[in-house]
């Protein structure tokens, strides 16, 4: 059988397509009203962000510089709510808003997660922006930061072509 076929076999059953359950294959009705939600509740975060000075390019070079504990403060009470909640989750089986079941999957480590820390760090210092407050820092009229999100994107883009090449 040719590889073709066996491909085509694996994806139907009973000469029908399998369903794919993957949120972005939704109705686009349903597609819409979720979009909403998350630009609704990211709009909420990023004012957090703002109000709180997280997404300050001041408080994160005095971060850097181990000048104020005040980034290291917030990352690590994210760190502590996190455990707590997953903690939480495992131990009362807490299911999702539409009752099914939260899945954990192990990760496997390897070298290429502290290359691309230590990149991704490096330009966290030089730009004062990590990937969500970004968005927050454009929003509050820092409009130079797009010259970031613009190289982030490109990072993006040369790590998806060249990621079978490296050591991830």
């Amino acid at each position: 059988m040719s590889a073709v076929k066996e491909i085509e076999k694996n994806i139907s059953l009973n000469g029908q397509p399998i369903e794919c359950e993957a949120p972005n294959l939704q109705k686009s009705e349903e597609r819409g009203a979720a979009l909403l939600k998350y630009l609704v509740v990211g709009i909420i975060f990023g004012i957090v962000f703002v109000k709180a000075e997280i997404v300050s390019w001041f408080r994160i070079q005095e971060m850097f510089r181990l000048q104020s504990f005040f980034m290291y403060g917030v990352i690590g009470s994210a760190v502590v709510v996190g455990m707590i909640s997953v903690f939480l989750i495992k131990k009362f089986n807490i299911k999702t808003i539409q009752g099914e079941k939260v899945n954990f999957q192990k990760k496997e480590f390897r070298k290429g997660q502290i290359i691309g820390g230590f990149i991704f760090g490096l330009g966290w210092a030089l730009t004062g922006a990590c990937p969500g407050p970004i968005f927050a820092q454009i929003g509050s009229g820092f409009t130079v930061v797009a010259v970031t999100l613009l190289s982030a994107i490109a990072g993006t883009w040369v790590y998806g072509k060249f990621s079978d090449r490296l050591p991830n």
